[in-house]
């Protein structure tokens, strides 16, 4: 089964350097670094221990934050390895750890490409998050007895049915790590399903970030000409979503309101400006650096890094993604600040913290974005709907701490 994945990766060549160049069109930076995602670097690699942490893009550096942190604490002679798939992802990283980590791409599931990787590094161990199951990296770490960790793992039931069409190859793949840690008991037992062993529930690493003060402060500073306006953020949004919610803005009134948008992806930003000025809604985007204006609608988050100042900024939170079948994107950051969220129908990514959070008082489902505006503008209105709400939200991420710690024992042991 290996072999015949591994022929359809070399088939798939040109398609994926064609999805490159695409990509590239909207965000330049994928034709940056080509050749490392195919083991190829420009310099030497620097003398070791390496412990390696990949983290596809940012929502998984960002989870990976506090555990890397942790493993700089307990093994200070080691250097740590961060890899990514995106730019983005990359970004992040360099946002967050600056120079104390080593920052590349994966390189393609190539035999070539990760035997190369792997012989640069030679970590000690390497770490993928979430759910990363590439076969022949698998492969290629086990024959040089290099120990795999799958950590903060998890699996919906959509994934599930996904890598079960590829019968042995994804079950092969998973026995190959020396162990995985999952999120929760219905990941673990996903993951089993699918041929995993040694599996252990950790908890969700997500939940142990610290709140960047500097973010909060920026929030109050962004929201101090505002004040008295509610202010509904609308977070991580994708494609679609932001033409609904612009529809429900439309027909149910702003009032005085301030709405923000955060796209998700940045290569997206102009074209949201474009969807919301084609409205005739007063716009602003953050990039100007200017105070928000008394008469602006809507102010566009067209900038990196600062999603825990919108957060401190906001009233209410709708999280980008629930809305249209995505999956959507964490909503235990604007908890952990006392923000109500507002979750959509597709949460599947994040089920498990959705229907706790729900559970807790600390966000509410709707079936559509039309409903989530209205809900949102109540939620404004009501100052201590919006007290207790948040105090649930902070009871509820505190309550999910410690992942981190059950991590790092794994990894010991």
């Amino acid at each position: 089964m290996r072999f015949l994945y591994t022929l359809l990766t070399y088939a798939a060549l040109p398609l994926i350097m064609l999805r490159l160049m695409w990509r590239a069109r909207r965000q330049r930076e994928y034709l940056r670094h080509v050749g490392e995602r195919f083991g190829f670097y420009d310099e030497p690699a620097a003398a070791g221990p390496w412990l390696w942490v990949h983290a596809v893009s940012v929502g998984e550096t960002r989870a990976a934050e506090p555990l890397i942190s942790a493993l700089q604490r307990r093994y200070p002679q080691h250097r740590i390895l961060l890899t990514h798939m995106t730019p983005t992802g990359r970004e992040t990283g360099n946002a967050l750890f600056g120079d104390r980590v080593t920052r590349c791409y994966l390189p393609y599931d190539y035999p070539g490409a990760v035997a190369r990787f792997l012989d640069r590094f030679r970590p000690a161990i390497g770490v993928l998050m979430e759910t990363e199951v590439w076969p022949n990296l698998i492969h290629a770490a086990v024959s040089r007895d290099i120990p795999l960790y799958l950590v903060n793992a998890r699996l919906s039931e959509r994934s599930l049915r996904g890598y079960r069409r590829t019968g042995a190859l994804a079950r092969d793949a998973m026995r190959g790590f020396r162990a995985i840690a999952a999120q929760t008991e219905g990941d673990a037992a996903r993951l089993q399903a699918l041929g995993a062993e040694r599996i252990s529930v950790t908890g969700n690493l997500k939940f142990d970030f610290d709140v960047p003060a500097l973010q909060v402060e920026q929030g109050k500073t962004l929201r101090q000409p505002i004040v008295t306006r509610p202010v509904l953020l609308a977070a991580s949004t994708r494609e679609g979503e932001e033409t609904l919610l612009l529809d429900a803005v439309q027909r149910a009134g702003l009032r005085d309101a301030l709405l923000m948008i955060v796209p998700r992806h940045p290569q997206r930003f102009d074209e949201v400006a474009a969807l919301i000025t084609a409205r005739g809604l007063r716009l602003q985007r953050r990039s100007s650096g200017v105070p928000v204006a008394a008469d602006t609608a809507v102010l566009l988050g067209d900038s990196m890094g600062e999603m825990f100042m919108y957060y401190a900024a906001c009233d209410v939170v709708l999280m980008g993604g629930s809305f249209l079948p995505y999956g959507a994107h964490s909503l235990i950051e604007p908890c952990a600040l006392g923000r109500p969220v507002i979750i959509g129908p597709s949460t599947y990514n994040f089920a498990e913290a959705a229907d706790a959070a729900v559970a807790a008082g600390a966000a509410v489902r709707v079936n559509d974005l039309a409903e989530a505006v209205a809900v949102g503008l109540q939620l404004a209105a009501d100052p201590a709907r919006l007290q207790r709400m948040g105090a649930a939200g902070l009871e509820f991420t505190a309550a999910h701490r410690g992942a981190t710690q059950r991590v790092l024992a794994l990894l010991g042991s």
